[in-house]
This record gives structure tokens, C-alpha cells and sequence, in this order.
């Protein structure tokens, strides 16, 4: 099991706070089922320090990463926290780029292949109206076409370009990456389109789906910011699954 590194006391209060924040959301994304082995990442900005980003150490499952054995590393990718631990290629390629160019939009970034949502990045159509979750992200979704493992800095151009305006960029035969200011922002935001994409999924192994309309989606998406102002952007349901995770293991916090 990995150890402490350093106390929290050489951090500034803003960096532990980021620290714990993306050390429980990796904890949170493993109770979901979302991590996969010791692959795909969740990094967030370090406040303060420009260029400057935590992702988690290379070789760890979810449920190791503390928040401080996280790794911080900048966009050029220079281990710049004395971290004995590596980061992976692919990791810091795609999210490095991202953190470069898209400033506080893309503070908080995570890159997932749960079976769901991997699977309607592979489907011809996407992401389709179907249901409730899924008229959330309606004409809001950039999608990029596989030019296989992104571990070459000169496919960063071609993401930006094709996440255009939007916070979610659908990686066709690979996986989603999701982006928000905020780690709780960007966890719900997840977390809808993953009930998105497994209901979707459901819903075409029936046979024909039903397709919501535009303008039924049009009201449904104006409505929904009322609603979404109720939950702090994702910080009551955020909050919510700290506290499952600290009843199951709260050793993420050291």
C-alpha cells in the first residue's frame, strides 16, 4: 500500500486542499467502478502556480492514491514536486495539453474506459437523446476520431479543435474526457453521462429507441440550470460520496 510522502504542513493550504479534493475523487471513482487497473487519470490544476497540475503516480490502483502521493508535474511535463513516483505518457500528453491551452475551464479533467461510456464512443451515432440524462449533453459534446494511443503532443491541436466551446469530448473508440472549473463539477457532470451511456445502451438492446426532440431538449436543458444551481455544480453530490468513502477507507486524506 503506498505511504505518506510529505506531511501537509509543506504544502500550501491551497495545493492540500486540491490534494485532498482529487485524492477522494479518485477513491470515489474506484468505489463507482470507474477506474481502471492502474490506467487512466484524473488531474487538477494546482491553484496558484501556473502550468502546474496533480495527476495521480503511475503503478497505483485508485485505491492507493493519497492525497499526498499524488504527483505534481507541469505541462511540459518536469516532475516539479520531488515525487519518486513516474506518470504515465498517455496521462500527461492528453492532459497537459488541456491544461495548457484551456485555462480555469479545464481545471479539473478526467479521462475514464468505463464499459458504458466507451462503448457509445464506439457507437456510429454517439451519444443519442434517448433519455433523461442524456438530453443534458445535447449539441454540447465534441467528438474526436481514434488516432490510437495519445501519447504525441501533436494530437493536442486536434482534441482542442474538436472539444471546441464544449467540456466533454467524446474520444470515438476509446473513452470520454470530461472537463468542469471545479473537481466537483467535473465528478457530476461524469456521473450523468455515465447513467447516460448505460441507459442508452440499455435502451438500443430493446431495438428502436425513442429520440426526444429538439425542442423538447431545449427546455429540458433551460430548466435543468435552475436545478443545477440547487446543487452547487456538483459539490452536494461531491460532498455526499466523501463521506461514503470515509465510512469504507479514509486513508486518501494522508
Amino acid at each position: 500500500m503506498a505511504t505518506q510522502l510529505k506531511p501537509k504542513e509543506e504544502y500550501s493550504s491551497e495545493e492540500w486542499q486540491a490534494r485532498l479534493d482529487l485524492a477522494a475523487c479518485y477513491r470515489i471513482f474506484d468505489t463507482m467502478g470507474w477506474s481502471e487497473s492502474i490506467y487512466n487519470h484524473i488531474s487538477v490544476a494546482v491553484p496558484g502556480e501556473e502550468g502546474a497540475f496533480l495527476i495521480n503516480p503511475f503503478g497505483l490502483l485508485y485505491e492507493e492514491v493519497t492525497a499526498s502521493n499524488l504527483v505534481k508535474i507541469n505541462v511540459e511535463g518536469d516532475n516539479i514536486g520531488g515525487s519518486p513516483y513516474p506518470v504515465n505518457k498517455a496521462g500527461f500528453t492528453q492532459h497537459a495539453y488541456f491544461h495548457k491551452t484551456l485555462g480555469e475551464r479545464a481545471n479539473a479533467i478526467c479521462h475514464v474506459h468505463t464499459t458504458a461510456t466507451m462503448a457509445v464512443c464506439s457507437h456510429k451515432d454517439g451519444l443519442l437523446p434517448t433519455n433523461f440524462y442524456a438530453c443534458n449533453f445535447q449539441n454540447q459534446i465534441g467528438y474526436h476520431d481514434f488516432e490510437g494511443i495519445t501519447v504525441r503532443s501533436e494530437e493536442g491541436e486536434r482534441l482542442v479543435e474538436n472539444l471546441g466551446n464544449h467540456s466533454i469530448l467524446m474520444l470515438r473508440n476509446h473513452g470520454p474526457v470530461v472537463m468542469d472549473k471545479t473537481i466537483p463539477g467535473m465528478f457530476v457532470k461524469m456521473w450523468v453521462l455515465q447513467r447516460a451511456c448505460e441507459i442508452q445502451i440499455a435502451t438500443l438492446s430493446q431495438g428502436e429507441a425513442n429520440i426526444v426532440k429538439q425542442d423538447v431538449v431545449d427546455v429540458h436543458q433551460r430548466d435543468l440550470s435552475v436545478i443545477q444551481e440547487q446543487g452547487g455544480a456538483g459539490l452536494f453530490d461531491f460532498e455526499a460520496w466523501k463521506r461514503k468513502i470515509d465510512r469504507i477507507d479514509d486513508s486518501w486524506r494522508s
